[in-house]
C-alpha cells in the first residue's frame, strides 16, 4: 500500500523530459525515438554504426579503425553522440545528473552483450584525482557500476589510475589527443595481480578518437591482462 501511495504521489517520469513513463529511470516514447541508439551493423572494433543490416563481424571496420591501430580486440557503443544522446551524456558528465547512470546500465548491457560473455572484469576509465575532486564523481565508474549490477559481472572500480593530468580534449585533433594521453593511465599497483590473466571490458561515457581507451588498454596489457574490449555509452561519429 505504501508503494502504491508513493507511485500515486510520485509517478515514474522520463529522465530527459519528465513525461510519465511506465517504469523508473526510463525514457518516454518521444525521447526514445529521438535518441540515436546504435542497432544493427556496426564496426567490430569501435561500435560505430555502418550502412546496412546484420550483426557485427570481425571483418567489418569503419574507416578510422582501418587506419588506426587499436590495441583492444573489440569495441561497442550504445548511442551516437548527438541530439538527445549528447544531452544525456553532458547532463551525466557535467550536470550532476548521476541518476542517469541507472538508466544507462541496461543500454550498455544490450550494446555490449557479446563482450560480456565468459565472465570478464569490468573496469571504468579513471579520472585524474584533481578532476575527480572538482567533479566529485567519475561518470565512467557510475556507468560501470550500473552495468555490473545489471549483468552480474565482476567489477573493479579502482583498477586504473590517471597518472597525468590532461586538459579537456574537446576540439583537439586525433594526434593531439593521443599525444596528451601517452602514458597517462596505469594500473593500481595493489591490484595488478587481479588484472593478470583476466579478460577486461573497459567502460567510458564517450569514445571520440579512442586515445583514452588506447591508454587504458595498454595499461591493462602491461599488467598482464589476457584480452581487452571497450564499451562506450556514446560514440562520436563524423558528420553526425
Amino acid at each position: 500500500m505504501l508503494q502504491s501511495l508513493i507511485r500515486t504521489i510520485y509517478p515514474p517520469q522520463c529522465v530527459m523530459c519528465e513525461a510519465r513513463t511506465e517504469g523508473d529511470f526510463a525514457l518516454c516514447g518521444p525521447c526514445w525515438a529521438e535518441t540515436p541508439f546504435i542497432d544493427g551493423l556496426c564496426c567490430d572494433c569501435c561500435g560505430q554504426p555502418l550502412p546496412g543490416s546484420g550483426t557485427p563481424d570481425p571483418t567489418l571496420l569503419c574507416d578510422d579503425c582501418m587506419t588506426i591501430a587499436r590495441p583492444w580486440s573489440k569495441g561497442r557503443a550504445a548511442m551516437v553522440y548527438k541530439d538527445k544522446a549528447r544531452r544525456f551524456v553532458l547532463s551525466l558528465k557535467h550536470g550532476d545528473r548521476t541518476d542517469l547512470a541507472r538508466a544507462a546500465g541496461p543500454w550498455l548491457a544490450r550494446a555490449g552483450r557479446d563482450l560480456l560473455a565468459d565472465a570478464p572484469l569490468i573496469v571504468p576509465v579513471p579520472l585524474h584525482r584533481f578532476r575527480l575532486i572538482r567533479r566529485t564523481y567519475n561518470q565512467a565508474a557510475l556507468l560501470a557500476t550500473q552495468l555490473a549490477g545489471v549483468t552480474g559481472t565482476d567489477i573493479m572500480v579502482d583498477a586504473l589510475h590517471r597518472t597525468k593530468a590532461t586538459a579537456p580534449l574537446e576540439g583537439h585533433s586525433k594526434d593531439q589527443r593521443f599525444a596528451a594521453l601517452d602514458a597517462a593511465i596505469s594500473v593500481n599497483p595493489a591490484l595488478r595481480a587481479q588484472i593478470k590473466g583476466r579478460r577486461i571490458v573497459l567502460v567510458d561515457d564517450v569514445m571520440t578518437s579512442g586515445a583514452t581507451f588506447a591508454a587504458a588498454t595498454e595499461a591493462c596489457f602491461a599488467a598482464g591482462a589476457d584480452d581487452v574490449c571497450v564499451l562506450a555509452l556514446a560514440r562520436v561519429v563524423k558528420d553526425a
